[in-house]
């Protein structure tokens, strides 16, 4: 009976472990394109396609060795999905024969199974100007081996190479990068990727006081803030108040990448007061998060 018993078991882990083999990464179909439009699977699992647009779409791939979809064509309508799976290890590019431009183009990676490749970030949250470590291993612990750094930066149709770095003792690697704004970040050793990793980007404010009720607030970031307004505020003693908002302008003297925005503002808070300023969601849109300034003494 006990034997019995444990032969059951070990067929149960062996069924729980083969079911959890193979894996499903999902791509969605937008107006815009493909999100995301680069991702990383292992040998033998599945991507599955779903149209969230309200006009049909069709996914080709330029090379169909060792990919089986279905539906087949893959030609999807809103609210479709389909699913390809990817028996041969590889990078296969895809797009939409139909849709004008680069939006609708993308790339699945496709790591030979017992090869992988891993990825951490030092920090997911940066000031703008600030600087990330990435770094992770080589499965196969190789040393001298050249990794690629890949970066999808917010608004970028498709990742860039910002840097090479090369594998150490025991096929670790560790690079240091400046994300600009929202990224996703990639690291890739031929034909093996690693899974992203993202790090978001807070632009910096510096809020100064130049004369009594007068102040002065600069907005650095690489996107201009223009037109945006931020908001002056007051701490009361148990939390923050609006006093008034204040319009950005453009300055000139940022240095490529960086753009100045920046104001002059008069305020008639009473002196020794806590302040700050603070450039909401709505303002700095969704390649960045809400800046926060320092805080002064009004």
């Amino acid at each position: 009976m006990r034997k019995t018993l444990l032969l059951l078991v070990a067929a149960a882990t062996l069924a729980v472990t083969g079911a959890a083999v193979a894996a499903t990464a999902t791509v969605t179909i937008t107006k815009a394109g493909y999100v995301p439009n680069a991702t990383t699977i292992a040998q033998g699992d599945s991507v599955q396609f779903t149209n969230s647009d309200t006009a049909a779409h069709q996914v080709v791939f330029k090379t169909t060795a060792g990919v089986a979809c279905s539906p087949n064509p893959l030609v999807l309508q809103p609210a479709q999905s389909g699913t390809c799976t990817f028996q041969s290890a590889g990078s296969y590019t895809y797009s939409d024969p139909n849709a004008k431009g680069n939006t609708f183009r993308g790339t699945i990676t496709v790591n030979a199974l017992g090869e992988s490749l891993t990825l951490a970030a030092s920090a997911h949250r940066v000031l703008y100007g600030g600087h990330v470590t990435l770094s992770g291993t080589l499965s196969t612990q190789k040393a001298g081996e050249n990794v690629d750094v890949l970066a999808l930066q917010c608004g970028a149709s498709a990742a860039t190479k910002v840097a090479t770095v090369q594998t150490t003792t025991n096929g670790a690697y560790s690079v240091v990068v400046q994300p600009l704004m929202n990224t996703s970040n990639t690291v890739k050793v031929k034909n093996t990727a690693s899974p992203a990793t993202s790090v978001t980007v807070r632009p910096k404010l510096r809020l100064g006081k130049v004369a009594p009720h007068r102040y002065s607030l600069r907005v650095s970031a690489a996107a201009s803030f223009a037109g945006k307004y931020a908001s002056f505020q007051r701490y009361n003693g148990s939390r923050w108040v609006a006093v008034r908002t204040v319009l950005l302008r453009a300055n000139s003297t940022g240095v490529s990448p960086t753009m100045l925005t920046t104001a002059s503002f008069r305020s008639s808070t009473r002196a020794g007061v806590r302040v700050r300023a603070v450039l909401g969601q709505a303002q700095v849109g969704t390649c960045y998060l809400p800046g926060i300034s320092n805080t002064i003494r009004s």
